[in-house]
């Protein structure tokens, strides 16, 4: 206890000068907190992918369809619980800058795939029931203020057109990270629309969503899908959710870790700030370390005093950097929510901040306590006055 006394009231000393150094660390905790929040987020997707899933679109690309005719011909292999399909059909409401997205899905199968998409009873089998009914996610619907009912128009940017479907549910995720902004409608009533519209458009899907058995069945069933297609007109690539989510990240892993880069280069920089505070201060104060020498005191104890304020200093920082950076996430994520499906703390980024703390505040200390542990008591006093 005497000891923290000593240490406080030592970096307290200059408190214009200690308390800019808390204030920057205090910053770059934040920044770093919230960048690795970012870069989590963007991979949410990814990490709540589910192991009994797969997905099979065309091997060329996604942009190109498949027969609907496949489905049966999945449905037969062994292991395959499920299948389902859709298309992602980029319809806009409204002011484009506020894109959400939307899919055309076959409902039934859909929803039993994808039981982190939480309806209740009745507004699934209105959803079912109507051929041109839609589903919206709670934030989406909330956004809009979108009521049950309603009449919700997309326009068409890959499937031309003025779009009108009336609002049969609104779902919540099962977990906070599930994804609430998207619209799904029945893709019956895409396809039955093109078939008057764009005839040559039509019984066709952009992917199949498979359940399997078990996780440990997905190569092999993968396996069997693209061989059951192969060198058909419409060849395919299967793969797990998670390697297909990865597929979209990869797109941006560039912007990924150029963020990553710049939460590193925080740490380095205040590092770097914290070892001035410490230089300083261990030079101010070589006269009294000569002191302490002279007393009987070890090259032990006065490292301990440097490498201890320089901890205390950083510390410091880093608790209310800890602290402030959940108001100022939550804060974040409502000015962000239409990009960001949940603002999440993980453990994980509180521990490296605390990390990454100790390590800026035993680096720091590092050269004035070995200055101030090597220097000889006469040269030490000299500096007396």
């Amino acid at each position: 206890m005497y000891l923290l006394k000593l240490l406080s009231r030592n970096a307290l000393r200059h408190r214009l000068r200690t308390g800019l150094t808390i204030l920057g660390i205090t910053i770059a905790i934040l920044a770093y907190g919230l960048l690795r929040t970012v870069v989590g987020l963007w991979h949410l997707g990814v990490e709540r992918s589910s192991p009994t899933r797969l997905v099979t679109r065309n091997a060329i690309s996604l942009v190109f369809s498949l027969p609907i005719s496949y489905r049966e011909r999945i449905r037969q292999i062994p292991g395959v619980r499920s299948v389902s399909y859709g298309n992602w059909f980029g319809g806009i409401h409204g002011d484009e800058k506020y894109f959400f997205a939307n899919e055309a899905v076959e409902p039934r199968s859909f929803l039993e795939l994808y039981p982190e998409f939480v309806l209740p009873p009745e507004q699934k089998e209105a959803f079912i029931r109507d051929r041109k009914g839609c589903i919206v996610g709670r934030k989406l619907a909330a956004r809009y203020g979108w009521r049950l009912g309603d009449l919700v128009t997309l326009k068409g940017t890959i499937f031309p057109g003025q779009w009108e479907f009336v609002l049969r549910g609104i779902y919540s995720g099962a977990e906070k990270s599930t994804e609430e902004r998207i619209l799904f409608f029945q893709w019956d009533y895409l396809n039955e629309t093109l078939k008057k519209t764009a005839p040559r458009r039509a019984d066709q899907v952009g992917f199949y969503m498979i359940g399997i058995d078990r996780p440990d069945l997905a190569p092999q069933v993968a396996q069997e899908v693209d061989g059951i297609f192969r060198n058909s007109l419409a060849e395919t690539l299967t793969e797990t959710e998670k390697a297909f989510q990865l597929a979209f990240a990869a797109m941006t892993e560039a912007i990924m870790v150029a963020i990553q880069i710049v939460s590193y280069v925080v740490i380095v920089i205040i590092m770097a700030v914290v070892a001035n505070t410490m230089a300083m201060t261990a030079r101010e104060r070589m006269g009294e370390y000569a002191i302490f020498k002279a007393m009987g005191f070890g090259h032990g104890y006065i490292a301990a005093m440097i490498f201890g304020e320089s901890l205390f200093i950083s510390m410091s920082g880093c608790a209310i950097g800890v602290v402030l950076t959940f108001p100022v996430a939550h804060a974040f994520g409502n000015v962000l929510g239409d990009y960001l499906p949940v603002v999440h703390i993980e453990r994980t980024t509180i521990y490296l901040d605390i990390a990454f703390s100790l390590l800026v505040g035993i680096v720091a200390g590092i050269f004035p306590a070995w200055r101030a542990a090597s220097i000889r008591i006469a040269d030490g006093l000299r500096r007396i006055g």
